[in-house]
């Protein structure tokens, strides 16, 4: 055990004693006690639970809201539409070379980016030649590798050849940059709702060198 985990331990087991202090001087029963202690390790199982598996909680609260017709993503013809989170943002579902993710779409960002996590799913190898990707990040800059998504699903839509950076850590976002969305025909935004609009496929190449297209 660390030092940093001791002092945590101690804070609780001192935190504890003043607890069972305070409520013997309020003789309060150790029934009542028992009872409370339980309670409250209930509540704490039960939020343990639902952060570890929170992605599954979140893909089965989507499934609800499609039987309600309410999708946070559909597909209207050619287009796909993606609904505004409740965090202001907009989430794809994707998938990537056939594992199912969700990607943060935005606009700001010059590249894609998958997490250490999603590219060793997807089986995507980084490409330890050349120079590494240096980002730019809240908590400062960081070191990443570029990789390979050899097919990226979006609705009806599928880019192929898709250039990503991997970003090292525990961290599980991945995020949808320009190189994406610079394949489309075009995209918007209208009351809330995104819309994607294909492209046919070309021989050009876009801004990280990957083939530019999408397939519908």
């Amino acid at each position: 055990m660390s030092g940093f985990d001791t002092v945590h331990l101690l804070w609780g087991i001192g935190a504890l004693v003043l607890v069972i202090s305070a409520l013997a001087v309020r003789r309060v029963s150790i029934g009542f006690v028992v009872k409370s202690l339980l309670a409250w390790a209930l509540i704490a199982l039960v939020l343990f639970l639902i952060f570890d598996r929170r992605e599954e909680i979140g893909a089965i609260a989507r499934g609800g809201l499609e039987s309600l017709g309410i999708a946070e993503q559909t597909v209207d013809g050619d287009t796909v539409r993606i609904r505004r989170s409740a965090d202001g943002h907009y989430w794809a579902s994707a998938s990537i070379d056939g594992v199912d993710k969700r990607l943060l779409i935005d606009s700001g960002a010059t590249l894609t980016v998958l997490s250490e996590r999603t590219a060793e799913e997807a089986g995507i190898e980084p490409v330890v030649s050349g120079f590494p990707v240096v980002l730019q990040t809240a908590g400062g800059a960081m070191t990443a590798r570029r990789g390979t998504i050899d097919t990226l699903t979006i609705g009806n839509m599928t880019m192929r050849d898709v250039a990503v950076v991997i970003l090292p850590g525990e961290a599980d976002l991945n995020v949808i940059g320009m190189n994406v969305l610079s394949r489309l025909h075009g995209w918007r935004v209208e009351q809330g709702v995104l819309i994607l609009e294909p492209t046919a496929p070309t021989s050009a190449t876009d801004a990280v060198g990957s083939g530019s297209g999408v397939e519908t």
